[in-house]
């Protein structure tokens, strides 16, 4: 196995993503990546035995910390020198999309990849091109993350502190294309009124994060 790979963790925070988090953990099944973890952060359903009987290590949080409290937590959980955080509920996820995430950060092309969703699904590939910096797919050298202050305070905020830092160090950051991508919209699992105030609440966690 290849020396990089072998430093490399995928890290997946999750909240209540009893019903996307197997998807996810499947595509990945027998991949070459030597550490997957999911970081099940206070959810109140089955997330954490869904990822355990998918053969994934487990992070369990006694209360919700936010995403970037997860996503914390979760590189602090192995000494992996390369990470690719990925979201629960993703739709149409692929090792070669995993692959394209890690590569220009382990050949040294990037110091971190954001993927982009295209032909997914038109709500959630309009919402990319439109705010690319707030996307959860992201691979990195640890250090990037151990260098952002206060990350476990920025819950849905992670992805601006993420953008923020980058562009505010010059770090080469290299968009990748993940064809065929997307993930299940926050109304559609939790319905719509519930999914609608969870997604006003992720919108203001995003605006205090861009004042």
């Amino acid at each position: 196995m290849d020396e990089g790979k072998q430093k490399t963790a995928i890290i997946i925070p999750a909240y209540n993503e009893e019903n996307t988090l197997g998807n996810v953990l499947r595509a990945l099944a027998g991949s070459r990546w030597r550490e997957i973890i999911v970081v099940s952060d206070g959810s109140t359903d089955r997330t954490a035995r869904v990822a355990r009987q998918h053969g994934a290590q487990v992070v369990e949080l006694p209360v919700n910390l936010g995403k970037g409290g997860a996503m914390k937590i979760g590189s602090l959980s192995t000494e992996a020198e390369f990470l690719l955080f990925l979201d629960a509920d993703l739709v149409g996820i692929t090792k070669e999309h995993v692959d394209s995430l890690l590569n220009p950060v382990l050949q040294g092309e990037a110091d971190m990849t954001v993927g982009i969703f295209d032909e997914g699904r038109l709500s959630t590939d309009l919402a990319q091109r439109i705010a690319p910096f707030l996307s959860g797919q992201r691979a990195m050298h640890r250090r990037v993350l151990e260098e952002i202050p206060d990350l476990e305070k920025t819950r849905y905020g992670v992805e601006v502190a993420l953008s923020r830092f980058a562009e505010a160090h010059g770090l080469r950051v290299k968009a990748v294309i993940l064809k065929d991508c997307s993930h299940v919209m926050k109304e559609e699992k939790q319905g719509l009124w519930k999914g609608f105030t969870s997604r006003m609440k992720m919108y203001w966690e995003i605006i205090k994060s861009l004042a």
